[in-house]
């Protein structure tokens, strides 16, 4: 077990509400489920990718360790996580429950593990956060890591419909910039197939469903009633949160059409 008695670092620290990344600011409230369709998807997709005690996983971005735990019932053989820097990996060791599992830090395009050290691997609102040649090198990764028939999961943003022009993929990708204070560059459901078929991977298994992160159904599903109640209670004590979370709402609102979950199963077909 890699923890550590270091209490967690407080995200976004030195940064105001008003300006930090989204997700820190969520984060800061005590929202633990930062994924884009919520917790059912990531349920689903830890179910699909079948985790045992014969399983060597690795996990990019844990961030808060709350698909780590639904990873970690399998009680694989070993677990990796990789994360951006310091302060992200103490906060995930928070979730490690034994040994053979630790979190590092490095870039995920570039973790250095050994070629072939991973049966399981998966990560979720990390792609959409890379821009295109990045995406491309992490699957790239995912594919080295992994051996054949290695499975790989993923949990990302959406675009829809598939025929959405180029215009305006580039105007809901510089509004979500703007608003979540952070690269958001979503993809199509035929272009994130085609990321991982490019990358080696026969997808086996696909879901998607509408953009569920401030869902007011979902949050009180993912958080139950008292840490709801909590998030709320703490967004109204910060002058500067709740218009934050307004304005975030009513972009999901207005590209309601245009934005949803994806998440995707794939196996590693390509043993070259």
């Amino acid at each position: 077990m890699d923890g550590s008695d270091t209490p967690a670092p407080r995200l976004g620290e030195g940064l105001s509400l008003r300006r930090m990344p989204a997700h820190w600011m969520l984060g800061r409230l005590g929202k633990t489920v930062m994924r884009p369709g919520g917790l059912g998807p990531s349920q689903r997709m830890i179910d699909t990718l079948g985790i045992g005690p014969d399983d060597d996983v690795v996990e990019m971005w844990p961030g808060l360790g709350r698909t780590t735990t639904l990873a970690l019932v399998g009680q694989p053989r070993s677990y990796v996580g990789i994360e951006r820097g310091q302060a992200e990996a103490v906060r995930a060791r928070t979730a490690l429950t034994g040994p053979n599992q630790q979190c590092t830090v490095a870039p995920v395009h570039r973790t250095g593990l050994p070629d072939h050290s991973a049966s399981v691997l998966f990560g979720e609102a990390l792609l959409t956060l890379e821009p295109a040649s990045r995406k491309t090198q992490t699957v790239a990764e995912a594919a080295r890591l992994l051996r054949p028939g290695g499975r790989y999961g993923i949990h990302e943003l959406l675009l829809t419909p598939e025929g959405l022009s180029d215009t305006d993929k580039a105007d809901i990708q510089t509004t979500l910039t703007s608003v979540l204070h952070v690269g958001a560059r979503p993809l199509t459901h035929s272009e994130w197939r085609q990321l991982l078929t490019d990358g080696g991977f026969t997808v086996r298994t696909e879901e998607t469903c509408p953009l569920l992160l401030l869902d007011p159904r979902t949050v009180l599903a993912d958080e139950g009633p008292a840490g709801t109640a909590a998030i709320l209670g703490r967004a109204l004590t910060h002058p500067t949160v709740l218009p934050r979370l307004v304005k975030i709402w009513r972009t999901f609102h207005r590209y309601r059409d245009n934005l949803g979950a994806i998440t995707l199963v794939a196996e590693r077909t390509d043993s070259s």
